[in-house]
């Protein structure tokens, strides 16, 4: 499994540039020195409460409460060369100046709580969700097989994107899936899929009781919680054959799988009637069954989240995968995720998905 994170920022004053630092000095010393040489009327001592200000928004309390003493200094210097420290005008902004600095230094206390909050957050729901998705083998059964999970750069946004594969007697079986929500409740509820599809997928004859049994599942736990309606999993379940150039596909409201045939050809596996996504089968009448596609030696099978297709450009397009993977044919399964990883990241804008994004690609080797 690729598990692809983006790294959490570490503590906001080991990222403090000389730039940074030096701004709020030069910033006062140059109020200082022109409120020094201003005219009486003139008066900048105001300006010195930009200062502490403009730190707080890049440094930690303790660096805002420094640069808050040396404004108010500096403050103090200009009345006693102006005037003295009993004049009224200079003693209210020096009073004013202790004041803002004061709250300041208080909000970026509050600012460094919360994110050390956020980043103890994420690297919990991190670490959980790195233990549900347990790496995918390069190589199941005859199929070359390839994974990867791209984290959104919200902080601990950490999503529900799920993926997993099972061998049977006669071929191998696959999910994809995606939790409603964020954060470690949406870890939790991945970890009751993959569970339940690791538990039931080499008992189940057909690829419909698999979809039964994880619905059952799912509703059960979701029921005992008291939202039903509220949560659910989106989810495409596959079963491959080692001895039939198919694939047997149910969606439950996934999007569709792309098989990238040998001829240059981009398939989407469009199913004439999806379930209902997992959780929500209670809620509507429906029939869970499987279809048939073909899927050849040498063709590629890609699968996904929609954290992919959702991703936007600095217009507000989303990424089209069919078009931008039409010719990736002939790629090996980890090029090919190499390949879109790094076009759709170049597609998002800023260089980073709203939404977690997971990919597996499957490969039915080529017969010799």
């Amino acid at each position: 499994m690729d598990l692809r994170p983006p790294p959490a920022r570490p503590h906001r004053s080991r990222q403090l540039s000389h730039a940074q630092l030096v701004a709020p000095f030069v910033l006062i010393a140059g109020v200082t020195v022109v409120d020094v040489l201003a005219p009486p009327e003139v008066h900048l001592g105001p300006f010195l409460a930009a200062a502490p200000a403009m730190t707080a928004s890049f440094a930690g309390p303790r660096m805002t409460g420094f640069v808050g003493v040396v404004a108010v200094l500096a403050q103090v210097v200009v009345s006693t060369a102006r005037t003295s420290l009993a004049d009224l005008n200079h003693t209210f902004q020096i009073i004013a100046l202790v004041m803002i600095s004061v709250f300041v230094t208080f909000f970026a206390h509050l600012r460094e709580v919360h994110e050390k909050e956020m980043v103890q957050l994420r690297t919990v729901a991190e670490t959980a969700q790195q233990v549900v998705l347990r790496p995918l083998r390069d190589r199941v059964g005859p199929l070359g097989v390839a994974s990867v999970y791209l984290a959104a750069a919200a902080e601990a946004q950490i999503g529900g994107d799920l993926y997993a594969a099972a061998r049977t007697a006669t071929g191998t079986r696959l999910i994809i899936g995606d939790v409603r929500g964020k954060g470690l409740e949406a870890v939790g509820d991945a970890a009751l899929v993959l569970g339940a599809f690791r538990a039931s997928a080499h008992q189940e004859a057909g690829l419909a009781g698999l979809v039964d049994y994880l619905e059952a599942a799912v509703s059960a736990e979701l029921d005992g919680g008291g939202d039903e309606g509220e949560s659910f999993v989106t989810a495409a379940v596959l079963e491959i054959p080692d001895d039939e150039p198919v694939v047997r596909l149910v969606s439950c409201g996934h999007p569709p799988p792309l098989v990238l045939r040998r001829d240059g050809a981009v398939v989407g596996l469009d199913v004439a009637r999806s379930a209902p996504p997992l959780g929500l089968a209670g809620l509507v009448a429906s029939t869970v069954t499987a279809q048939t596609f073909p899927f050849g030696p040498g063709d590629v099978l890609l699968l996904y989240t929609d954290g992919v297709l959702e991703a936007r450009d600095r217009t507000g397009a989303f990424y089209p995968l069919s078009d931008r993977v039409a010719g990736c044919t002939g790629m090996r399964p980890q090029a090919l995720l190499d390949h879109v990883c790094a076009d759709l990241l170049a597609h998002a804008t800023g260089n980073t998905l709203g939404d977690d994004a997971a990919m597996v690609a499957v490969e039915r080797p080529a017969r010799p």
